[in-house]
């Protein structure tokens, strides 16, 4: 926090406390009003506002120096320097300095202690003198020709704001990747989608938020991706998932079961004997872009939804030869 804003900022008052508190007095409050409206448990903006005001208060008071700092400019600032008629020209009667500037380093300005304020064509003290005592005036400010005419600030670089934007995809362009155009201000741009984005996943885009302040960066864009789902494929990991409806025959015996991939070609599945419903095959190499993941079909038995009575009656014979996993079946029921 800048130097020059101390004189409006009552930071005991902030932290509820007065100018004699200890630096255990200190502490202790700042980590009260810390704990109440800290961003992670208050989200209210009153609470943002009033936790940046108690933070800039207790970095400036915990700080010996920066305390002793702020108390001479405060009373400087609050009258405690005074300016009088006495020394004859509109005048600055130094004896307000070494009443002020005594009772911090036991001594005056005129009574031998070495400080020594240079005066503008008014009489008047030349206030960069004031702060240089405490290690040169604040950074990125310049002060007029005599005291009360003010500084100016330096313009400071500021990063731009940031942006927030939404895209769709088809859940094969999701799978793959894709080239998007998205538009800013009026103007459009180029930028690829990595292969495996997931429904409701956010993606940065560099420099592509709000223009800098004083030649300061470009913001950020943040690009939330939607994914529409398909009806047959889904993601887990780095796998690409179908479901591979089998007959009871190859369910039972195995068999070799072709199907058609996301890309359109077909491939071979061999699901071995004695596969149940959601039992799993796997293609090697076959999932996501970059050869980790696996095309995984997961078998479901199907049966026709009208079977005639051959197929019943062999059904039936069917259930006579597996023996005791009827049974078996009952006991898991």
């Amino acid at each position: 926090m800048a130097e020059n804003d101390w004189l409006s900022k009552d930071f005991y008052k902030v932290l509820g406390l007065t100018k004699e508190a200890s630096d255990a007095d200190i502490t202790k409050a700042y980590r009260k009003l810390a704990r109440k409206y800290h961003p992670d448990l208050n989200k209210t903006k009153e609470a943002e506002e009033k936790f940046k005001d108690i933070s800039e208060a207790y970095d400036v008071l915990s700080n010996k120096e920066e305390r002793q700092k702020y108390d001479a400019i405060r009373q400087f600032g609050m009258g405690g320097a005074r300016f009088a008629g006495g020394s004859g020209q509109s005048g600055f009667d130094s004896s307000g300095f070494s009443d002020f500037f005594g009772s911090m380093f036991g001594g005056g300005a005129g009574d031998g202690s070495g400080i020594r304020f240079s005066t503008t064509g008014g009489g008047q003290p030349n206030i960069n003198d004031i702060f240089s005592m405490f290690g040169g005036a604040p950074q990125g400010a310049s002060y007029g020709s005599g005291y009360g005419s003010g500084y100016e600030e330096r313009p400071q670089p500021r990063k731009g704001e940031d942006r927030n934007s939404r895209i769709s995809l088809t859940f094969r362009q999701a799978v793959k990747g894709a080239t998007v155009s998205l538009g800013v201000s009026g103007s459009k741009f180029k930028t690829h989608i990595p292969a495996g984005v997931r429904d409701g996943q956010k993606i940065r885009l560099a420099g592509k938020g709000k223009p800098g302040v004083n030649g300061g960066k470009a913001g950020d864009m943040y690009l939330t991706i939607s994914v529409k789902a398909d009806p047959k494929f889904s993601m887990e990991g780095k796998d690409l998932v179908m479901a591979l409806p089998v007959t009871v025959g190859q369910a039972v015996a195995g068999a070799k079961v072709r199907a058609t991939d996301i890309d359109g070609n077909t491939v071979t599945f061999k699901v071995p004997a004695g596969s149940s419903s959601g039992s799993e095959v796997r293609i090697s190499g076959k999932g996501l872009p970059g050869g980790e993941g696996d095309l995984v079909g997961r078998v479901e038995i199907q049966i026709p939804a009208k079977p005639g009575l051959a197929l019943k009656h062999a059904a039936k014979e069917f259930d006579k030869a597996s023996g005791d996993f009827i049974d078996q079946l009952e006991q898991e029921r």
